[in-house]
C-alpha cells in the first residue's frame, strides 16, 4: 500500500509539474562543482514539487569507437543494467521501481545518458547505485552473449526491417567519409555480432571514468547537502587517463552524391536530403536554428504547408538541425511522396522552398513568428525538471551550461539577411547527399 502511494503521489507531482505554466520557472541558480577526480557536477534546486531528476551522462558515443567495432558504445549502455557485485542483474531498475521512480538510458552519436526519475527523499539511494555502476560493472561473458541477441534482434527491428531506418543509415554513410557520424549508432551487425567481452572490458574502462562523465541533479534538493553526498559516494573513485580524443574531420564534399536502395516490403518510397553545416560553434549556428524552425518544425512550418496541403507533393515532411552536436553535422530533409506522386516530385518540391528561402528575404512576421515559437519551446522545456537536467547537460557536453542562458537572445539577434546569407552558403546544389528508398525488389546478385 504505501509503494502504490507513494507511485501515485508522484504520478501526480509529474503532472502538476509538466502542467504549470513557464512562469513558474523555478529561478534558482546552477550550483556548479568539480570534484578532485575529474567529475562534473551541476545542481539545480527545484522545489515546486519533491521529485528529481538524477542525470549520468557520459562523453562517449558512436563517434569515439572505430570502424570494426561499431556499436560498442550502444552495446554497453544495454550491459549497464546487467549488475555490479553490490547490486546483481537487473537490480538497478528493480530498486528504481520499486522505490516508485523511472529510469532510463539512450545513447546517441555524442553521448550516454542515464536517468532516473523519482521522490526527492530517494535521492541519496540513486546517487549510491550510479557510482556502483561507474565502475564496478559486472560485464558477465554469458550476459553479454544474451545481450547480444537482444541488441541484433533491435537492430533489425529499427534498420533492416524498417524502411525510414533502412534509407536512413545508407544515406549518412554516403554522407560522411571521414567522420564516424557516417556510421550507425547502434553499430554495423557483423560488428554486433563479433564485439567480444575484452573489447567492452576495454570500451567500458576507458571511457567510464568519472572524469568522463557529467552528473546533473535537478529537483527538490538542498544543493550543498547534495554536492557533500555525491563527494561521499563519487569522490572515493580515482580519476583516469583522459580518454584519446577523436580527430577525425570530415573533407569538404566534392560534389552531390546520391545512394538508391530498393525495399521489397516498403510501402511507400522515402526521400531524404542533407547539407553538411556548421554546429554551435559557428556565428551561423543561431540562424541555421532559425531556419529548421521556418523550414522544418511542424504542421506550420514552409515545407509542411507547402508540399502537404498546398502543392499536395507529399504524405509527411521533416528535418532536422543538431544545434549543439559536438562535431559539424548534417541540416537535412526527409519526406514521402503522396501516393501517385513521385520521389523525383518531392525531391524538385524540398529544393524549391530551399531556392526560395536563398532568393527571397523571409517576411518580418514570419522571422518574428519563428523566433517566438523557437523561444517558446526553449521556455517550456525549462518547466519539467527532467528537461531542464537534460538543456544543462547538453549545453554542458557542447561547450558549457553558461551557453543556455545565451541561447534565446542570440536567436533573437538573427536577422532575414542572416537567414538568406547561411541558406546561400551552405545549401549548394552541389554539395548535397541525396538518398532514395524505392518500395520493390533489390536487382538480382550476379551469379
Amino acid at each position: 500500500m504505501r509503494l502504490r502511494h507513494l507511485q501515485q503521489a508522484l504520478a501526480v507531482a509529474w503532472s502538476l509539474a509538466a502542467a504549470s505554466g513557464a512562469s513558474a520557472a523555478a529561478s534558482s541558480s546552477v550550483t556548479d562543482v568539480t570534484l578532485d577526480n575529474g567529475l562534473r557536477v551541476l545542481v539545480l534546486e527545484d522545489h515546486r514539487n519533491p521529485i528529481v531528476t538524477v542525470q549520468t551522462w557520459y562523453r562517449v558515443g558512436s563517434r569515439n569507437e572505430v570502424p570494426g567495432r561499431t556499436g560498442l558504445a550502444h552495446f554497453l549502455e544495454h550491459l549497464m543494467f546487467k549488475g555490479t557485485p553490490t547490486h546483481g542483474k537487473g537490480q538497478f531498475a528493480h530498486t528504481v521501481e520499486r522505490n516508485g521512480g523511472q529510469d532510463n538510458a539512450f545513447t546517441s552519436h555524442d553521448v550516454t545518458s542515464y536517468y532516473v526519475n523519482i521522490a526527492s527523499d530517494r535521492v541519496d539511494m540513486i546517487l549510491g547505485l550510479e557510482a556502483d555502476r561507474m565502475r564496478h560493472l559486472l560485464l558477465d561473458p554469458k550476459e553479454i552473449d544474451s545481450e547480444r541477441q537482444v541488441v541484433m534482434e533491435e537492430r533489425r527491428t529499427r534498420t533492416e526491417d524498417d524502411p525510414d531506418g533502412y534509407l536512413s543509415e545508407e544515406f549518412l554513410a554516403a554522407a560522411y567519409k571521414a567522420h564516424p557520424y557516417g556510421w550507425p549508432v547502434i553499430g554495423w551487425m557483423e560488428d554486433i555480432a563479433r564485439i567480444t567481452p575484452a573489447e567492452l572490458r576495454a570500451f567500458y574502462d576507458r571511457y567510464y571514468q568519472p572524469n568522463n562523465a557529467l552528473l546533473v541533479i535537478v529537483g527538490d534538493v538542498d544543493a550543498r547537502r547534495i554536492v557533500g553526498r555525491v563527494r561521499e559516494v563519487f569522490g572515493k573513485i580515482l580519476r583516469a587517463p583522459a580518454p584519446p580524443p577523436m580527430r577525425a574531420v570530415e573533407p569538404p564534399q566534392p560534389g552531390e552524391r546520391r545512394v538508391l536502395v530498393r525495399k521489397a516490403d516498403a510501402r511507400s518510397p522515402i526521400v531524404y536530403i542533407g547539407f553538411h553545416v556548421p554546429n554551435h560553434r559557428s556565428g551561423d549556428g543561431p540562424a541555421l536554428e532559425l531556419l529548421s524552425s521556418i523550414l522544418q518544425d511542424g504542421r506550420a512550418s514552409r515545407l509542411y504547408r507547402r508540399l502537404v496541403y498546398e502543392r499536395r507533393v507529399a504524405l509527411n515532411v521533416a528535418g532536422d538541425y543538431s544545434y549543439l552536436s559536438l562535431d559539424p553535422n548534417l541540416f537535412w530533409f526527409s519526406g514521402t511522396p503522396l501516393p501517385g506522386q513521385t520521389p523525383e516530385a518531392l525531391e524538385q518540391g524540398i529544393m524549391d522552398e530551399i531556392e526560395r528561402v536563398k532568393s527571397e528575404p523571409v517576411p518580418e512576421e514570419e522571422l518574428e513568428r519563428a523566433k517566438n515559437q523557437v523561444e517558446a519551446a526553449f521556455i517550456w522545456r525549462q518547466d519539467s525538471i527532467h528537461s531542464r537536467a537534460s538543456t544543462l547537460a547538453r549545453f554542458e557536453l557542447a561547450r558549457s551550461w553558461r551557453d543556455s542562458e545565451r541561447f534565446v537572445p542570440l536567436i533573437r539577434q538573427v536577422t532575414a539577411e542572416d537567414l538568406q546569407r547561411v541558406a546561400n552558403a551552405y545549401f549548394q546544389i552541389e554539395r548535397r547527399t541525396v538518398g532514395v528508398l524505392l518500395p520493390d525488389a533489390a536487382p538480382a546478385a550476379p551469379k
